[in-house]
């Protein structure tokens, strides 16, 4: 499945724009708005980090690739908030009820931020999933990227990391899969890995051949090379 976001080492894109070192960090007011509202109504406890990107994803080829990025980040919210239940059409038209919104007490406050914002979100968590790789052993992707328990479903392993060999630098632990986390069907930690690719590994014609690319990678992306 071509996945519109998975843009990675892609052609025809277009030369990657960098900001120059005093560039402000939000180049118009409403971005900081949309970063905020995006993440005060995460705390709703509606959904996952995982859902959260996955909504981003979703969104049309044509918009995803004409909208800016907190375009994305403000339209995949509207979308998350319609399809969870907390907001209707009418509501985001601003022609909805007056009345007090039953998750109204969730509501981040302002003073709270600071620390909500320092605490993060961890994704370590405990699991019996065996730990099948060491550091500097041999390993490949596996050749699909597809998520394997939804089809069309949300996926960390990118399209350009298909079937490529790398070592295991370091294991971090085991964490949430996002494979299944981002479509309820629990949280599923298991074994993730830094994992070291040779640039010439994921690219035809890669510009210095001998780049490094160090990727995340959940165990059941890998296997014994």
């Amino acid at each position: 499945m071509t996945r519109v976001h998975d843009m990675g080492g892609r052609f025809g894109d277009g030369p990657v724009n960098t900001e120059p070192e005093d560039a402000p960090v939000f180049a118009e007011d409403w971005h900081a708005r949309a970063l905020a509202v995006t993440l005060a109504s995460g705390f709703l406890g509606q959904w996952n980090i995982d859902v959260s990107r996955h909504a981003r994803e979703k969104l049309s080829p044509t918009d995803y690739t004409r909208f800016s990025y907190f375009e994305k980040w403000i339209s995949g919210l509207a979308d998350l908030l319609v399809d969870r239940g907390v907001l209707t059409l009418d509501d985001l038209r601003e022609a909805g009820g007056e009345s007090a919104h039953p998750l109204a007490e969730r509501a981040l406050k302002a003073e709270a931020v600071a620390n909500a914002l320092a605490k993060g979100g961890p994704a370590d968590r405990h699991s019996n999933v065996a730990v099948r790789f060491e550091a500097g052993q041999a390993v490949r992707t596996v050749r699909s990227t597809a998520n394997r328990l939804v089809d069309g479903g949300h996926t960390r392993l990118p399209i350009y990391a298909a079937g490529a060999k790398g070592r295991i630098l370091r294991l971090h632990g085991t964490h949430v899969l996002p494979d299944s986390n981002a479509h309820g069907l629990g949280e599923a930690p298991e074994p993730l890995y830094a994992v070291v690719f040779p640039a010439s590994e994921l690219w035809a014609n890669p510009e210095n051949p001998a780049d490094e690319v160090v990727l995340d990678l959940w165990q059941s992306y890998l296997e014994p090379a």
